[in-house]
């Protein structure tokens, strides 16, 4: 296994204290909507709390394209990103029509950051197996 190159670690030494912040959020938010009802400027600031870190997290991915010196891995994150954006917005896409025509049910908005997610995970492994299977002499 290669070794990480440094923008790779500075961006997990950014990555996981921003998704404890998250989990904590979500948590602490989620109880406290439910456990003292607020009302007014109070829900509105519970309500935002668990976003605050997703837009951390946009921001460490962010500082990691700018930082990465590596242009294949720069070119390479970028494009399983833009994968993950392709995935979101057809999924959604269809979703809302699905939705206006009233054959599935309302999706809420914050699912959008995970389908997007998703979509570039599962273009990382992608990119991983055809970077392996070319490395172990499988290519085209």
């Amino acid at each position: 296994m290669r070794s990480a190159t440094p923008a790779a670690r500075r961006y997990l030494r950014r990555f996981f204290p921003v998704m404890l912040a998250y989990c904590g959020a979500l948590f602490f938010s989620t109880w406290a909507i439910r456990a003292w009802e607020p009302q007014g400027a109070t829900l509105v600031a519970l309500a935002v709390l668990p976003a605050l870190p997703i837009l951390g997290v946009l921001l460490v991915i962010g500082l990691y394209i700018h930082e990465e010196a590596d242009e294949y891995l720069r070119r390479r994150a970028v494009s399983g990103m833009m994968v993950g954006l392709g995935t979101m917005l057809s999924f959604f896409t269809v979703w809302g029509f699905l939705e206006d025509a009233g054959v599935v049910g309302h999706i809420p908005a914050y699912w959008t950051f995970v389908v997007w997610c998703v979509g570039w995970g599962v273009a990382e492994i992608a990119q991983s197996l055809r970077d392996r299977r070319e490395l172990a002499g499988g290519g085209r």
